[in-house]
């Protein structure tokens, strides 16, 4: 798993959106809101189109 820090998410309305969108596209992953992070499972592709979806969402994606 990659574990990517979201500075943006502050709510757990902010976690339903990152989970609903990643579930949508059929991508594992956790969402922490306590550490605002995602960890995204998957290959390299998967994890780049999670990236951009969380993009989309308009939280930035920096991996720790």
């Amino acid at each position: 798993m990659k574990k990517f820090l979201c500075e943006e998410m502050m709510c757990d309305h902010c976690v339903s959106r990152i989970h609903n969108a990643l579930e949508k596209a059929g991508i594992g992953h956790e969402v922490d809101l306590a550490s605002k992070t995602v960890s995204v499972d998957g290959d390299e592709t998967r994890v780049k189109e999670a990236v951009e979806i969380l993009d989309d969402l308009g939280f930035s994606a920096v991996e720790v």
